[in-house]
């Protein structure tokens, strides 16, 4: 089971690594859209609509304007710069630290409170979406 997570997670930083990168080299390009697909469908903007924007503004330094983009983008910032060295620590002491970690989260994430805690900031994110009109 540990190696199946860390086998996710690796895909997904490098899927997020190339989908930044791409969004950075295309950036100057208004015809690329979004992938967004309920957006795309619906016309309106999901929870994480903008957390792309929000990490190419941190890596541009604007702190302030990722912030009001979304702030999504400030925890997606945060995993994708620190996970990599968290995995390669695992993989190079040949421990299970991360998926020791990601187990203990789960067990408090899986609190009742916290849940209604975590959808009501998620949809607080969203309707503050939706009005920005992102």
């Amino acid at each position: 089971m540990a190696k199946r997570l860390y086998l996710y997670v690796t895909t997904l930083l490098i899927a997020s690594y190339v989908y930044v990168g791409w969004t950075l080299y295309h950036k100057d390009n208004p015809s690329t859209g979004t992938v967004c697909v309920f957006k795309n469908i619906t016309g309106i903007a999901c929870p994480s609509c903008g957390s792309t924007r929000a990490v190419i503004l941190l890596t541009e330094g604007k702190i302030t304007q990722a912030a009001l983009t979304n702030p999504l983008g400030y925890l997606i910032a945060f995993f994708m710069l620190t996970l990599p060295f968290w995995l390669l620590y695992d993989a190079m002491t040949q421990k299970t630290t991360f998926y020791n970690r990601y187990r203990a989260a789960e067990k408090v994430i899986s609190s009742k409170w916290i849940i209604a805690i975590l959808i009501l900031l998620v949809l607080s994110n969203w309707v503050w979406n939706i009005f920005k009109d992102l």
